[in-house]
């Protein structure tokens, strides 16, 4: 009896070639078809981005997109985009977190206190800021996790205890400067242009590698890939923005001879690194995964084995990380810290920004770029209602209207992925 041999063209795996590849038209109905199905991603926030810019653009052509304004708008949203990443791990896992607006204020109060009032050097400094807001988020998470208070309550108290602490820290009504070089370059200077060059083409460049690369280790294991033919336009459309925004910023932004403002702010690619880091830590490690688990179905996924305790942890955690983070942001930008720190809207825009991004208050739907696009949303509204001259008041009118709607958008296209069984 002879053993039968394989062929050198039959598959050695019953995945590898036996699976059909979509075309490029197939993917696109297949895109149609989840959008219709309720699965919108980011999608309105999008939409609603490009009508916003189209609108202030047409109203106020000279001022809104020039490149002065659009520096404007990465400074101006720093503190809004750091905090929002950071409640997308928070609203994953279907908690809420009160506290991180004030948390920033903690942040950068310990900042100015070690920095200008205790003569510390500025990167101990800056560590101590991070290291408090480790330490609020363990406090949170253990009290949420361990000892089983609603997030709601725990993180509303922590927002009434903070803003004590930062008055005590502070002084009633005082202001601290802050006058480290290295903190105020953060919101204030630019990077020279050529950096803004090679970071923006090493960007494109590490994009395109890492697009390829999926492409070719989905196809190499028999699973189902895009087309190359979209992966080109993703990369395509990726190098155009990047490119295009460091085109802009590079331009000459001063309206005197005797000053030079130009180039990428330093903020920028502190926070793409930063979002590069979060979403790496969401869609690329198992950590990532249980997030998600936890979001959709925290008793399944304890009985699957995973220390839910120690996820809800890490994610407030997180948070409150990230918040401390968009404190020192602001320490930077204002150059300043007072008691009123990190209140008045800081916590609804950011709630906003990650919502109206495509972040599900309802948990296990979300991703770091959400943040992003709702926090540019956020700062489109805020810098061009204010350059047409509206109050405070308008813009929250509208902020608020916006918000509802992605909330509404979120409600109904999760009814809509149940009817038509997604979910």
């Amino acid at each position: 009896m002879t053993t039968p041999t394989l062929s050198p063209s039959a598959p050695t795996s019953p995945l590898v070639g036996n699976v059909e590849q979509p075309t490029f038209g197939e993917a696109v109905s297949n895109y149609v078809s989840r959008v219709r199905g309720g699965d919108m991603g980011s999608l309105p926030a999008i939409l609603a981005l490009v009508v916003l810019c189209a609108v202030f653009v047409a109203l106020r052509p000279e001022t809104f997109p020039s490149a002065g304004n659009f520096a404007n708008l990465f400074q101006q949203g720093a503190l809004i985009v750091t905090i929002a990443m950071g409640l997308v791990f928070v609203l994953l896992i279907g908690e809420i977190d009160l506290s991180a607006g004030v948390t920033s204020g903690v942040a950068g109060a310990v900042l100015a206190y070690t920095l200008t009032l205790h003569h510390w050097a500025w990167y101990l400094s800056t560590l101590a800021a991070v290291v408090s807001g480790v330490v609020v988020g363990l406090v949170l998470g253990w009290l949420v996790a361990r000892i089983g208070i609603p997030s709601f309550i725990a993180t509303l108290a922590a927002f009434l205890a903070f803003q004590g602490v930062v008055l005590l820290m502070l002084g009633e009504g005082g202001t601290v400067p802050v006058r480290a070089p290295a903190i105020v370059s953060i919101q204030n200077d630019n990077l020279p242009v050529v950096w803004g060059w090679i970071l923006g083409v090493v960007a494109v460049l590490a994009y395109g590698a890492g697009s390829v690369n999926t492409w070719m280790t989905r196809r190499r294991k028999g699973l189902l890939a895009a087309p190359i033919g979209l992966v080109v336009v993703k990369v395509a459309a990726v190098t155009l923005v990047v490119l295009g925004a460091v085109a802009v910023l590079n331009q000459e932004r001063s309206k005197s001879a005797a000053v030079s403002i130009k180039g990428v702010p330093i903020v920028v690619p502190i926070i793409v690194v930063l979002a590069l880091g979060l979403g790496f830590l969401l869609t690329r490690t198992a950590f990532g995964r249980h997030i998600y688990a936890v979001g959709g179905n925290a008793e399944a996924t304890r009985r699957a084995g995973i220390a839910v305790s120690r996820v809800r942890i890490v994610c407030f955690l997180i948070c409150s990380t990230m918040a401390a983070v968009g404190g020192i942001f602001a320490a930077s930008r204002a150059t300043s810290v007072d008691p009123n720190a990190g209140g008045s809207n800081t916590l609804l825009y950011a709630v906003a920004a990650a919502v109206i991004g495509g972040t599900s208050l309802f948990g296990g739907k979300g991703r770091i770029v959400d943040a992003l696009i709702g926090g540019a949303v956020i700062a489109v509204i805020d810098n061009g209602m204010g350059l047409l001259g509206y109050s405070a008041s308008v813009k929250y009118i509208v902020t608020g209207a916006v918000l509802a709607g992605a909330a509404a958008v979120d409600a109904l296209s999760r009814r809509r992925a149940r009817a038509t069984g997604r979910v």
